[in-house]
This record gives structure tokens, sequence and C-alpha cells, in this order.
């Protein structure tokens, strides 16, 4: 990201099953957030070899976003740090301006797997490619969150039916296009998550690709890949931003929305009855 922000954590509170329309409710979902690049440059025909693109052409359905931040995705509000302020903590005035996530009172489970932390619940400002400032959770911990909810990838199980309800999965910056190219983050996509996309048609279960911005080219016009079994084929035309996608986690299983996310609505005609 060009710029720091952040956001506090969304309100997941009491149960609530009511939605608008009909969504189906993923066994798992995994959103993975990439770095720093806008549609065209993702969807170039010259990456047309790609495993992203095989993604995009493999039952899936690619949708844009039009918004900046991938602590957005996990709050509902957004803020630019003050001018000065060190990029490595949370201010005061916003570690409660919303309430926190919390996925266990319903019965739901959420965690974060962020590429190169040192340690589960590691508050370091760097460590090698991995900054805490494209780690959202940890702004909360301590005040909100469980240490335990902020892991590690290499923490990341290799059985599926054991991750939490949903799972957000960020490379750390050499991985996530940041600072690699579209090949090394490709590559790792092939790898550490091509797995899962092949087990998700299997058990009722869903994975979110996307990035948190694009590199101030394109308008913020940012490609969203949703792959699983409940996913038509094909491409949205809905214009939807992070608050539209955290507003569709949260009615997949009857929960309220916070901040902007309340006014949001969810991703629809993408999905098929099963």
């Amino acid at each position: 990201m060009k710029y720091t922000l952040f956001a506090t954590m969304l309100l997941l509170g009491a149960c609530d099953l009511a939605h608008a329309g009909w969504l189906p409710r993923p066994d798992h979902v995994i959103v993975v957030i990439m770095e720093n690049r806008g549609y065209s440059q993702i969807m170039d025909m010259r990456n047309g070899n790609s495993y992203i693109h095989a993604l995009a052409r493999r039952a899936v359905h690619a949708v844009l976003w039009r918004h900046a931040s991938e602590p957005a995705e996990l709050s509902g509000a957004v803020f630019r740090r003050h001018a000065g302020h060190h990029q490595q903590s949370l201010p005061e005035q916003f570690q409660h301006r919303q309430p926190r996530l919390d996925l266990a009172g319903c019965g739901f489970e959420l965690r974060q797997f962020r590429g190169g932390v040192p340690a589960t619940g590691d508050l370091n400002c760097s460590f090698g490619a991995y900054q805490r400032k494209h780690n959202p959770l940890s702004n909360w911990q301590g005040t909100c969150l469980s240490a335990g909810l902020n892991q590690r990838f290499a923490d990341f199980p290799q059985d599926f039916s054991r991750l939490p309800t949903v799972s957000f999965v960020m490379p750390y910056q050499n991985h996530d296009m940041h600072d690699g190219s579209f090949s090394t983050a490709d590559g790792w996509l092939k790898t550490r998550i091509a797995p899962y996309v092949d087990w998700v048609f299997r058990h009722n279960s869903l994975l979110i690709l996307t990035w948190d911005e694009d590199d101030f080219n394109e308008g913020n016009r940012v490609v969203t890949i949703l792959v699983g079994p409940m996913v038509k084929t094909g491409y949205s035309d809905q214009r939807i931003d992070h608050y539209n996608v955290l507003r569709t986690l949260l009615d997949f299983y009857g929960l309220p929305a916070p901040g902007a996310a309340r006014d949001a609505e969810a991703i629809k005609g993408v999905w098929k009855k099963r």
C-alpha cells in the first residue's frame, strides 16, 4: 500500500439469521489478500498461462472491487493514520471505535494467517519481508482480540477440515506482489493455495482471492475471484467494494454488519443453489 490504513474490527455479536436474499453457507471460507495491482495488470493476457488465470477459468466468478485497504475488509470502517503517527500502533482514540469481532459467540471461528510473522501473536514492527502495518488484527490484540487469532502462515493446517469458519490469509511482501513480481506471487498461490482450491469442491467451501488496491493507475479497479461449488462460472458486473464482500461473509452466517457494511449489499447473482 502507498499509505497505511487502519480499521476497527467487525461486529459479529448477537446471532441474527435474517439477511437479504438467498446465500449459501460455506463450511469454510478463505480470503487471500494480495497487494497493489489493478485489474488490467492481473488479467493481462500475457499472463494467460498463470495459475491465477486458470482459477478465473475454473468454475469461478470474477468480480471487481473499488475500495482501498485490506483492513476495510475486516472491519466496515477505515481511517488513515495521523501524520507523524507511528504506523505500527493503533491510536488510542480508535481502538474501541467499533466493537470487536466475535465469531465464537455464534458458534463460528475466525483466524488470520500472516506470512512472515515470527510467532503467533507477535507484535514486532518488522521481521524480514514481514511488516506489521499489513497485519490488521495485531492492532486490536490485547484490547479486543486474542493473540491466538493472529497466526503464522506456517500454522495454516494441511488438514483443511481443521480450518476455522473464516480465515484471512496474507502472504508476506515478497509473495503478495507488494515487493515481489506477479510470477512469484502466482507461484506462491499455486503451491500454497491450490490444494485448498481442489478441496473446496468436495467440502462445500469457498476461496475469495482479491487485491487490497491497485497501484493508483486504474481508479482502484481490482479483480476478485470466487472459487467454490456454490459459485457460477462467469463474470459479474455488480460494482462492489470491500464492504460488500464483508456484508456477504456476514450474511453467509446470519450475522449483523458493522459500519459501512451495514448499508452495503451482499454479492448477488453469482450463487447457485445445490
